[in-house]
Formats: C-alpha cells, sequence, structure tokens
C-alpha cells in the first residue's frame, strides 16, 4: 500500500517537528492496511484526532461560535461520499464513508448527516475545541449576533484573517485541512477532512466534501486539495490534477501543472498531494509551505 497525507497549505507553522510526526504516524497508519479506503480512512483519522490541524478536534470556529466538521472519500471506481456541516463529529472522514457504503446518494448534510453517523456507529456530541481555539474565540473584543446579513458584516473583516485578501489568510491554522490518498497497485483512493475557515459565515461548506474539488479519484490517480476552499471549489483542483495523470504526466508533474493553473487563474494559495498508476507520489503547493508524509508496505499486496 502506497499512501501521502498532507496537513494543509498555508503559512509555516511555529511547531512542524510535532505536526510532522503526526503526518508520519498517519502515513503509517494508512500505508498498514490493506484495502484503499481503509487506508485513507486510517490515516485521515489520525490527522482528524490532532488538534494541531483544522480538521476535527481543533477545527475552526464559524461566525455563530460553532465547529462543523466536513469531509469526503472517493474511490477509483468512481464511488464517493461526502458530508458537510456536522457539529460535534471528530472523524468527518467515516461518516462520508458512510454515505459512500450505506446510501445512494453522494453527499449528506447537516444534523442528517450526524444522525446517519450515528446509525453506523460513528461517534457523535464530541467536544471539537481545543484549548487554542477556545482562548481564539474568548479573546474576540465582539461577537456576531442577529441574522445572516448581520453575521455577513461582521466577518467582513475577520474571515481568513486578512481583510484585504481574504483567500490568503495570514492565520497560520486557516488551511490545515488534511487529506490522504492511497494505492495498492491496482486501486486508488483519496480523502479529504477539514474543520472549515476561521470566522466564515455559519454554514458555510467549502471544497472539501465536493467531489472534484477537494479530493478525486480515477483509474489514472487520485489527488486530494487543501488551500483557499473558494476557489479550489471553482477551479476543480483535485480533478484538474487527475487530468493531467489522465494525459499521461506522473503524478509529481500533474501536481506542479495543476498548482501552477491554479495560481494563475485565482492568485490564490492552495497545495495538493497526488498518487499516479507507478505508485509515484508528487505534491505541490504555492502558499508558504505545506507538510506531507509518505508511507509504503507491502501488506495486501
Amino acid at each position: 500500500m502506497n499512501v501521502i497525507v498532507h496537513g494543509g497549505a498555508g503559512t509555516v507553522p511555529d511547531e512542524p517537528e510535532p505536526r510532522q510526526v503526526v503526518l508520519d504516524d498517519a502515513a503509517e497508519a494508512g500505508a498498514d492496511e490493506s484495502d484503499v479506503l481503509d487506508a485513507v480512512e486510517a490515516a485521515v483519522r489520525v490527522l482528524e484526532s490532532s488538534p494541531r490541524f483544522n480538521a476535527g478536534v481543533g477545527g475552526a470556529v464559524q461566525s455563530d461560535g460553532a465547529i462543523r466538521t466536513d469531509a469526503g472519500v472517493m474511490t477509483s471506481d468512481r464511488e464517493a461520499g461526502a458530508v458537510c456541516s456536522m457539529e460535534g463529529v471528530e472523524h468527518a472522514v467515516s461518516a462520508a464513508r458512510v454515505v459512500l457504503a450505506e446510501t445512494p446518494h453522494v453527499l449528506v448534510s447537516g444534523e442528517h448527516a450526524v444522525e446517519l453517523a450515528a446509525d453506523y456507529g460513528v461517534e457523535t456530541g464530541v467536544d471539537l475545541w481545543s484549548e487554542s481555539t477556545r482562548e481564539r474565540w474568548a479573546d474576540l473584543d465582539d461577537r456576531s449576533e442577529g441574522s445572516p446579513r448581520d453575521h455577513l458584516d461582521w466577518l467582513r473583516d475577520r474571515f481568513g484573517g486578512n481583510p484585504d485578501d481574504p483567500d490568503n489568510s495570514d492565520d497560520p491554522k486557516d488551511h490545515d485541512t488534511v487529506g490522504a490518498v492511497a494505492s495498492d497497485g491496482e486501486a486508488f483512493a483519496a480523502a479529504t477532512s477539514t474543520g472549515g475557515r476561521w470566522l466564515a459565515l455559519a454554514g458555510r461548506v467549502g471544497d472539501v466534501p465536493q467531489i472534484g474539488s477537494g479530493f478525486f479519484a480515477a483509474p489514472a490517480g487520485g489527488a486530494s486539495a487543501t488551500g483557499a476552499g473558494e476557489d479550489i471549489a471553482k477551479t476543480t483542483l483535485s480533478r484538474r490534477a487527475v487530468r493531467h495523470l489522465e494525459s499521461g504526466h506522473g503524478a509529481q508533474a500533474a501536481a506542479d501543472r495543476a498548482i501552477e493553473e491554479f495560481g494563475e487563474l485565482t492568485g490564490s494559495s492552495a497545495g495538493i498531494i497526488v498518487l499516479d498508476r507507478d505508485g509515484h507520489a508528487g505534491s505541490a503547493f504555492n502558499s508558504d509551505g505545506m507538510q506531507t508524509a509518505v508511507a509504503s508496505s507491502a501488506r495486501g499486496e
């Protein structure tokens, strides 16, 4: 099993070494599985449980003071499942897998996604606040109240941490979405999970649970994206990367070309990880940094 994982594209973290340890553990957890879907789920679950990333525990807080998680998974036979806007669900990737495996749908949202996850054994009602998110929320000098229009007026100077350019945040955790891609030499799976973006409008959903944007898998390979979610969705970044694999490019060239095109189209920052049919892993980003980890195992081959 070949696995590559990412911990988000954004600014360089203050403590990269502990984050890298978690990423390495996640990649190894995935590589130890014998099924590609098991592999990406296992890898992403490790990252969702770490408050060092913006997924699961420690996710971003929306304008109403709630943390909502999103995730998506897809296999190379075009099976897919995704969830969004879930409160109290740490392992959104497992909830997304429930949608893939147990429903005729590809996306379930909100309280209905939470109820579905609980019905199939995914833990709900989890406290997703970390020490740092509690402190940041408490430090706000005022909080939004009233209607969605009132929330929008309040968050204009707060969303993304940069009032002049919210899609290029200087917030060190704002783009710390996590993802994984796995291949057993024949099949692929891709998964991405997130806690969203800091002080986004309540109910906002970005690229992560959208097929072809935050994640994509096909017979040619798989990809998982991270970064400025609205622009990733508008340019279907993960599908773009896999299309380059389908055109004959290797994993690294596909990642490089996808990010180059994304930057030219949007001027925003993002990152992508890719696996190809030859077992090669590639990654690219145009932000200040993006940490990844790669692991391989003969198990299941």
